[in-house]
């Protein structure tokens, strides 16, 4: 985000829920927790407001404002029980207003989840599910007129994560002596691991990996610095933090055959 906004393109963030449920990582912060004062949405909502900052992004949204979708928590927990969580929400009903988004901001692209929502967090996966029903229904000539003119992008892509990419974080993790749990993975057995030959697009994003990892540590309560992220970023540096991948889903790839786009908005005319 930080590189595209440096480059001048309209950078417009939508998230989805405030993530109420989320572990809290500092002891601090505990009495924000669900079972206790249940205001952790609010604290990361600052959170989420200093990490756009870091990246110089002005747009950023709350997918029917702010709280409207309640965070689900982890499948087999109470909280993802709840019917005014998002997980269960009906797709239609959390699709309207981001196909008003869409109508409004008129995007050539759309990043979101891969269809395993990332590392397979429910509420990753709805927001997939959504995105694809939204931009469905945003396209459509004959549907509610009333919340914007008929767009669809150019193209859509889906987040990844190269396995060759996290192999050779883990190894490298493994050889200064770490045995955490994120060294401890078989990286032939990690469900979010993208293969590599899926993966159609890589942006060097190095000259802006300072401010993304800024951005990381803006959301204190959620992300460790000495976590397996941080500790991955540490051990392959630019290659894993630097670079981000994705999945051309829908569009026409703008790369030769057997090459990976280097720009999101590769082969979009001008």
């Amino acid at each position: 985000m930080a590189r595209y906004v440096s480059e001048g393109a309209e950078v417009t963030l939508v998230t989805c829920t405030l993530g109420e449920e989320g572990e809290i990582l500092l002891d601090e912060f505990a009495h924000l927790a669900a079972d206790k004062q249940d205001a952790l949405g609010a604290h990361r909502q600052t959170e989420l407001a200093a990490a756009m900052a870091a990246l110089g992004v002005t747009d950023w949204r709350l997918l029917g404002g702010p709280g409207r979708f309640r965070d689900s928590g982890m499948i087999g927990t109470p909280s993802n029980e709840n019917p005014e969580c998002f997980w269960r929400t009906d797709a239609l009903e959390a699709a309207l207003p981001l196909v008003s988004i869409i109508r409004e901001v008129r995007p050539q692209v759309v990043v979101t989840y891969d269809d395993f929502g990332g590392y397979g967090h429910p509420d990753h996966i709805q927001a997939h599910r959504v995105t694809h029903y939204a931009l469905a229904l945003a396209q459509s000539q004959t549907f509610r007129r009333e919340l914007g003119e008929p767009w669809a992008p150019t193209k859509v892509y889906w987040t990844a994560f190269p396995r060759s990419i996290i192999r050779a974080g883990i190894e490298a993790m493994r050889a200064q002596g770490d045995t955490g749990d994120f060294a401890s993975m078989d990286p032939d057995d990690i469900p979010f691991a993208c293969d590599d030959d899926l993966v159609t697009t890589a942006i060097d994003g190095s000259a802006f990996l300072q401010a993304k990892m800024a951005a990381l540590r803006e959301h204190g309560t959620q992300v460790s610095v000495d976590g397996g992220f941080f500790a991955l970023a540490d051990n392959v540096g630019a290659e894993a933090f630097g670079t981000e991948y994705y999945r051309l889903a829908s569009g026409t790839l703008g790369a030769p055959a057997g090459e990976r786009e280097s720009d999101l908005f590769a082969g979009i005319a001008e």
